[in-house]
């Protein structure tokens, strides 16, 4: 395959993934959140009807942790020579501690399907990976994303402006507000279906030495 056709199907791929690792995410937050309702006395012990939820979200959880290493990846490999070293760097490790987090997340969350060593702090510590922690993480990948996103063309200005909006939120009220963790996956979705519409642009080459 020629490098020029790599990079046309770049594109391709970061969309597919972003939106796939966006319905993911989405549905595995939404399995918890009907399944474990915030403000449980405690002690409460999960509705046995509703055990499949949580087993299935903690199913989905890695592969939408793969699908969000692969659009990093493929956004990362478009972006090429023209990225900024300080905001490349930002922009996967932001990404990456998201990643862990988030399963750091889901394994402590499995700990409520223990219905004689459940405790509340397998609960409480799950629901401070995910909303203080890998929500933070996640703001500062928008916040990257948009900046990258912006600076090369890729994103048109009300994307990007969108996306700092998302950070924001993601930042300031990811722990407070409920429900506030699907604003990442809505965001990524947004951003994954303008890429598959109008394909990322070529990125701007540095100069050529003279």
């Amino acid at each position: 395959m020629e490098p020029n056709d790599e990079r046309l199907r770049t594109p391709r791929a970061a969309g597919v993934a972003g939106a796939v690792f966006a319905v993911l995410l989405a549905v595995a937050i939404v399995l918890v959140r009907i399944s474990v309702p915030a403000g449980n006395p405690p002690g409460a012990k999960i509705d046995p009807d509703k055990r499949w939820a949580v087993q299935t979200a903690l199913e989905i959880l890695p592969f939408a942790g793969i699908f969000f290493l692969w659009f990093m990846g493929a956004v990362r490999a478009q972006v090429g020579d023209a990225e900024d070293r300080f905001i490349a760097t930002v922009f996967l490790g932001s990404g990456l501690v998201f990643v862990a987090t988030m399963f750091g997340a889901g394994a402590a969350a499995g700990t409520v399907l223990d219905e004689v060593r459940s405790s509340d702090f397998g609960r409480y510590f799950a629901y401070t990976m995910m909303t203080t922690y890998a929500l933070r993480m996640a703001a500062v990948f928008v916040f990257t994303t948009s900046t990258i996103g912006h600076r090369l063309g890729v994103l048109p200005r009300p994307l990007a402006l969108f996306g700092y909006v998302v950070g924001l939120v993601l930042l300031a009220a990811g722990s407070s507000l409920p429900w506030s963790e699907l604003v990442f996956p809505a965001w990524a979705l947004i951003v994954s279906l303008h890429i598959l519409r109008v394909g990322l642009r070529e990125p701007r080459r540095s100069r050529s030495p003279r």
